[in-house]
């Protein structure tokens, strides 16, 4: 059995306290053996001054639209998709998408992400490039009605069906998959209701937008007389391990669902904030047992992947919302950064505990911003940044060690992402 040690640093626990200990890891099984005193392992990695937590789930991403990042900001949702946003992803190319990938991948890594979730074209190459970069993932390809006839509608779904089956349990099983019509309003009622029957049979989860703006809310309730999400469960798309994005505009009956049929949301505060399209019911959901994880969003509509930025947003937003300080507290919203997002995915990680997986980050707090250290989970929701992840670790394998990437080359990643987005926006006007 091969083995890792971190040591030397304190050890967050899934309990939200802070312990002095090493953590040994079997690199075989890419889980955690134990947290304790001196335990040496074959590799070592140092985490004196530093704080050892789960590694960060990103919940909601579309890690390919790094290439459009800064390319179109300060529109609402509605216009800032069909001006600026669908007309560019049109012109997309497989190799775009693979170098998107690698770049948002690169970002994610750097920043203590261990696992995510991704919507988009081409996830193929996504996959691969998990493949090589050594995450986790949960991918589906984005399926939409508009603009489309019923054929190629149709097609779309049965490609986000066929991508499922096919990836699930790739890259050595860190890839896992889900059926992903893109939201209620963007695909046709009888193929949301395909997805969700093939979903089921293929045994995958269902993941879609939904509740994220007023104007996706108003139609379906002037349309159908339900709720969105009331529809969304008589179509079959709020299973237990189903999933969605946004919630932003919540009834209580809304909320009692979520809770009903155990359905997860990924909140996406930075996203939301940047559209405009409103302040998520946090809380509530928080308080009604809802699985809450935390997302970024795409890199066009945040514009980055720095998971920390979205705690603390999270954090900020969640008070706002509920006219309240004390509304989610920083050890909610680390917990929705790590155990909360792996609960909403499915995914065994998020904590650190023997048995768990060894997806992990070394936050180094000998830093200004980050001085006096009175409370490292405070520090982790409301002063860290991506920049303070020293080492990053999943499934038992070093992904990065004192800042270095070892698993892609990030002067290739960062050159070759320059060359496709520039390709990609002068196909596109052309």
């Amino acid at each position: 059995m091969a083995t890792l040690s971190i040591r030397d640093g304190r050890v967050l626990r899934p309990d939200m306290t802070v312990v002095g200990a090493d953590v040994l890891v079997d690199r075989d099984a890419g889980e955690i053996l134990d947290i304790g005193p001196d335990l040496g392992g074959d590799d070592e990695l140092d985490a004196e001054g530093g704080l050892v937590m789960p590694g960060l789930v990103n919940a909601h991403t579309h890690v390919a639209m790094t290439l459009l990042r800064g390319h179109a900001d300060d529109k609402p949702l509605d216009r800032w998709l069909r001006e600026d946003i669908w007309p560019v992803e049109a012109a997309l190319e497989p190799a775009d998408v693979e170098a998107g990938a690698a770049l948002g991948v690169l970002e994610m890594i750097k920043a203590g992400t261990t696992a995510f979730a991704d919507m988009y074209f081409e996830i193929d190459r996504t996959a691969e490039v998990v493949d090589r970069a050594g995450l986790r993932a949960v991918l589906g390809h984005g399926a939409i009605s508009a603009g489309k006839n019923e054929n190629a509608a149709r097609a779309d779904i049965e490609e986000s069906v066929a991508m499922a089956r096919e990836l699930d349990g790739s890259a050595e099983g860190r890839i896992s998959t889900a059926v992903m019509p893109h939201s209620l309003t963007t695909v046709t009622p009888d193929l949301l209701e395909l997805a969700a029957e093939k979903a089921s049979e293929a045994g995958v989860p269902v993941h879609y937008h939904a509740n994220e703006t007023v104007d996706e809310v108003d139609p379906i309730v002037e349309e159908r007389g339900v709720r969105p999400l009331v529809w969304a469960r008589d179509l079959g798309l709020c299973g237990e391990t189903d999933f969605l994005a946004h919630g932003v505009h919540l009834e209580e009956a809304e909320v009692d669902l979520l809770t009903e049929t155990g359905t997860g949301v990924v909140h996406c505060p930075a996203s939301n904030m940047k559209l405009a399209s409103g302040m998520a019911p946090i809380q509530r959901l928080l308080d009604a047992g809802v699985a809450v994880g935390l997302g970024t969003d795409g890199a066009a509509s945040n514009n980055d992947l720095d998971p920390f930025d979205e705690l603390r947003d999270a954090a900020m937003l969640g008070k706002l919302a509920a006219g309240d300080a004390s509304a989610v507290a920083a050890p909610d919203a680390v917990r929705m950064a790590t155990a909360g997002g792996a609960e909403v995915l499915g995914l065994d990680t998020g904590r650190i505990e023997a048995g768990a997986a060894a997806d992990l980050a070394v936050v180094d707090l000998d830093a200004p911003h980050l001085t006096p250290d009175h409370d490292p989970v405070s520090h982790l929701a409301y002063a860290a940044r991506g920049g303070d992840v020293r080492h990053t670790v999943c499934d038992g394998e070093v992904l990065m060690r004192d800042r270095e990437v070892v698993t892609l080359d990030e002067t290739r990643v960062l050159a070759r992402a320059e060359e496709r987005a520039a390709a990609l926006l002068s196909r596109a006007d052309g």
